[in-house]
């Protein structure tokens, strides 16, 4: 009973999260394509706006499932769901290893990675955590999704190595198999959801699972959501499509591939660190204000690699952009719970998501064709800084958390659409 009981404690949770995501989609579909992007570009002889292109139709798919797998773990439970999609995400990547230079392939397999991704997005992960931890909720969010961290820091050093070793087109599956060991078996192991005697527990969370908002309430009657929406999705944007090119770019600049590969590792390592802190502070300080701080910080970094600079300039740039993106998902899997609830976690952070992750390609597009069209990334630059300008200002009125930890209530004011309705 004792050894039960062990393994039934709650932080196993967050630890299956952490290694499932080392090979998340963010991981695969974002930050190993610039480890790919050349020895693909030069394979197939197609330029690097075509492989961003169908790269970045990876991260549309998959924003465009993410609603509808987070209302099928709302509906049908977390483990059920995630199995058969992580099982088929690993053999869609090993998939890519057929790439051919005709669009037929690049624009048909790379959509089914895209697909068969959605189960290794934080959505599942990130409502797993939110329904085991209340109090101490940003903390676990952010030591679970520094997983991501640890997989930008491990996926492009190994991806770097196995194609070195092996071919681009082996190291494809050699990541398919790294997504099954430490995607798969986690999961099928230790990711569950509180059983009604968990939630009877003293330590357990106070707030219910069913109370909240529904998505049509929310999508209709909340601003906070939108401009939530909006904040996420420009952030994305700047932050991931500067980090998806970061490998090209410096090497343009005359930097070593695997010197540029170490400044990325480096910036998963940032985002290690941006999403525990970030998660530690969403517990102590008013959200918004960390928000603020933590997308301050990669406009600047873009600014850095913009300025043309050498030395340390382009790792303190990346690391920069490290610390925004490890901040970006931990927060919005935080603000979801704490300003529309947990009855539709998962559909509500799903579109969330989903729509974020179009702006990872619409970045990867905009530096990939401003580079192959204008021969430069700078103008690509610029845009970046502004939109990551307007994301901090969307944070500014969003207001105290109408579904706040247990011990706290916070004021909601009197007209706004986002209060807790009853059941």
């Amino acid at each position: 009973m004792a050894v039960r009981n062990f393994f039934r404690n709650r932080w196993w949770v967050v630890l299956a999260s952490v290694l499932g995501l080392i090979v998340g989609a963010g991981s695969i579909n974002v930050f190993a394509v610039g480890v790919f992007m050349k020895p693909v570009s030069d394979g197939l002889g197609v330029g690097r706006g075509t492989i961003s292109a169908a790269a970045g139709m990876a991260s549309i798919f998959s924003s465009l499932a993410s609603p509808f797998f987070g209302r099928m773990i709302d509906k049908w439970g977390i483990r059920p769901v995630m199995l058969p999609s992580i099982a088929i995400f690993a053999l869609a990547v090993a998939g890519l290893s057929f790439l051919q230079a005709s669009p037929l392939y690049l624009y048909v397999l790379f959509p089914i990675v895209g697909v068969t991704s959605v189960g290794q997005t934080p959505t599942a992960y990130a409502k797993a955590i939110s329904a085991w931890f209340d109090k101490e909720r940003g903390l676990a969010l952010g030591i679970a999704l520094a997983g991501v961290g640890l997989g930008v820091t491990l996926v492009p050093q190994i991806s770097e190595f196995l194609i070195r070793g092996f071919g681009w087109r082996m190291a494809y599956v050699g990541l398919g198999v790294a997504i099954l060991i430490l995607g798969f078996l986690p999961v099928a192991i230790f990711i569950r959801e509180p059983t009604a005697a968990d939630e009877a527990k003293p330590a357990r969370p106070q707030q219910k699972v069913g109370s909240g908002l529904t998505l049509s309430e929310a999508v209709t009657g909340s601003w906070r959501y939108w401009a939530l929406i909006v904040a996420f999705f420009l952030g994305a944007t700047a932050i991931n499509g500067t980090l998806t090119h970061v490998v090209p770019l410096l090497t343009d600049r005359g930097l070593p591939v695997s010197a540029a590969v170490g400044m990325l590792s480096v910036s998963g390592m940032a985002m290690i660190m941006g999403r525990i802190f970030s998660g530690y502070c969403l517990d102590k300080i008013f959200g918004p204000y960390v928000a603020i701080v933590f997308f301050l910080l990669p406009l600047a970094g873009i600014a850095l690699l913009y300025s043309g600079a050498a030395g340390s300039i382009p790792l303190i740039g990346t690391i920069l952009l490290g610390l925004g993106i490890g901040a970006e998902f931990d927060l919005m899997a935080f603000f979801v719970g704490r300003y529309f609830g947990m009855r539709s976690y998962g559909v509500l952070y799903g579109l969330m998501f989903g729509i974020a992750q179009i702006g990872n390609a619409v970045g990867s597009n905009i530096m990939g064709w401003s580079f192959q069209i204008l021969h430069s990334y700078s103008p690509a630059l610029i845009v970046f800084v502004g939109a990551l300008a307007v994301t901090c200002l969307l944070f500014v009125p969003l207001g105290s958390y109408p579904f706040g930890p247990r011990h706290e209530t916070p004021p909601v004011p009197p007209d706004d659409a986002t209060r807790p309705r009853a059941a």
